[in-house]
């Protein structure tokens, strides 16, 4: 081969790796591109109400979007909710019922989700692990049925579980929001943990067996572990659905055991909507969920991933 054949060969070559680069630099310019469009169309909302929160009544209806750009922010939300920089040192009727209704958003979200977790876990890992015949349902069947308890719309269950909670003394109590949420989350979790459990290989709980420990040690010692990832993305789906459930709180509740989601809902009168204030709450409402989304994020990666290779 010559020389001049050889220069033609490395110039070929240049061009290739120069066109193999630009196509990767475009491909990734593309995909980056695409996130961030997503970002910006998941946080929007978000930043919108922190936005409304701080803004006066002709600023939200304008539709004015960037602080000190287009209006200038006040604290007109967080002062009608006593937790403005000038207001939070007083006494506030408002502030303490939204501090009540927060502590009942609390107990009872994260009771419910607890007990789902727990339940759901046992249900799960049962219909992963071990047969079951019940009357002409199978381990599939049963799993379907779990599933289709999700089919049912709420507003068809308004009328009987008024009619149950009024005889059972449940009405405006925090428990009876606990076992019905408890119960409205329990399907997903089953489905979830059932999964988790399908992916984990039963020699690992055999050998525990062989070297003595029992079905329940086996269960907690080695299969729990492994599956805590799933179980922490299905406790924090529990919480979200659970923290902004409203339907059966505005029905089954008045005075006691009233959430954010109803005073979410209550910012609405005879004089309109205080967009202001209801912009407050609402990222008041939505801020631990953030808050626990960020500190558990590798738990729900972990979580989505697990069982995708076996």
């Amino acid at each position: 081969m010559t020389a001049t054949d050889n220069s033609g060969q490395i110039f070929r070559d240049s061009a290739a790796d120069l066109g193999h680069s630009a196509k990767w630099w475009t491909a990734r310019t593309f995909i980056y591109a695409m996130l961030a469009l997503w970002a910006f169309i998941s946080l929007f909302p978000i930043y919108w109400t922190i936005t409304t929160s701080f803004k006066m009544a002709p600023d939200v209806m304008q539709g004015r979007l960037v602080p000190w750009v287009d209006f200038t922010p006040k604290w007109l939300g967080w002062k009608s909710l006593g937790l403005s920089p000038e207001t939070i040192g007083q006494g506030n009727t408002v502030r303490d019922e939204f501090l009540r209704r927060f502590a009942n958003s609390v107990v009872i979200s994260v009771t419910s989700s607890v007990l789902a977790v727990a339940l759901g876990s046992l249900a799960a890992y049962g219909l992963s692990r071990f047969s079951y015949k019940f009357l002409w349902m199978r381990n599939a069947d049963i799993s379907f049925f779990f599933l289709s308890q999700l089919i049912l719309p709420p507003v068809v269950l308004a009328l009987p579980m008024l009619v149950l909670y009024k005889q059972l003394d449940l009405l405006d109590t925090r428990v009876g929001l606990i076992a019905l949420y408890t119960l409205s989350v329990l399907p997903i979790v089953v489905w979830i943990m059932r999964d988790q459990f399908a992916g984990i290989p039963t020699e690992l709980e055999e050998a525990a067996m062989v070297d003595g420990q029992s079905v329940w040690g086996a269960f907690l010692t080695i299969v729990l572990p492994i599956a805590l990832p799933g179980m922490v993305a299905a406790l924090i789906l529990s919480l979200v659905l659970t923290w902004n459930e409203y339907f059966f709180a505005a029905l089954l509740t008045s005075t006691y055991a009233n959430t954010l989601p109803v005073m979410v809902a209550s910012q609405t009168g005879s004089q309109g909507i205080s967009w202001w204030s209801m912009a407050a709450l609402s990222f008041a409402a939505i801020l631990p969920l953030v808050v626990i989304g960020i500190f558990l994020e590798r738990f729900i990666i972990k979580g989505m991933a697990a069982g995708a290779v076996k």
